[in-house]
């Protein structure tokens, strides 16, 4: 079950299960389909996806429509407040379990971009790579490799 959003104006929910099974539908490959319900037909073309806003916009006979889909556990983040690619920005990174430092990947001065590995914790016997959530500078480093870190604590400041 989904929550769709068209145009950011019309909102309805959705079971796209049960939607696709009651559609006579042909793939015309390259993001194209032809589909005909209600005894309409429609031309319906997939012109941009974005999986980290789970946004699609759709060309349905030539008119242009913004979908948006939020599952169970996006509306419950967003009840919580919380939403997704929507965060603050970052000052610090900390540990986000107990665990061990292995090994340290940056260095004072350095530039991150989003996604660059920064250290390597162990925690429960498992090696986690902590990586960049953005871009910027790495301001300093406040562990050293080997040591113990409880949760919470400070590890890099950006």
């Amino acid at each position: 079950m989904y929550q769709a959003t068209v145009n950011n104006q019309l909102q309805f929910e959705i079971d796209l299960n049960t939607a696709l099974q009651n559609l006579d539908l042909l793939d015309l490959h390259n993001g194209s389909f032809h589909i005909i319900q209600n005894n309409q037909s429609y031309n319906i073309r997939i012109a941009k996806t974005d999986l980290e806003t789970k946004t699609v916009t759709l060309s349905v006979n030539g008119n242009h429509y913004q979908v948006a889909l939020k599952d169970k556990m996006d509306l419950l983040l967003e009840k919580l407040g919380i939403q997704k690619g929507h965060s603050a920005k970052l000052n610090d990174l900390k540990a986000p379990m107990p665990g061990l430092v292995l090994d340290i990947q940056v260095t004072p001065g350095q530039q991150i971009t989003k996604g660059d590995p920064l250290l390597v914790l162990e925690a429960m016997k498992m090696e986690n790579v902590l990586k960049a959530t953005g871009d910027g500078v790495i301001k300093s480093i406040e562990v050293t490799k080997g040591q113990a870190v409880e949760k919470g604590s400070v590890l890099i400041k950006f």
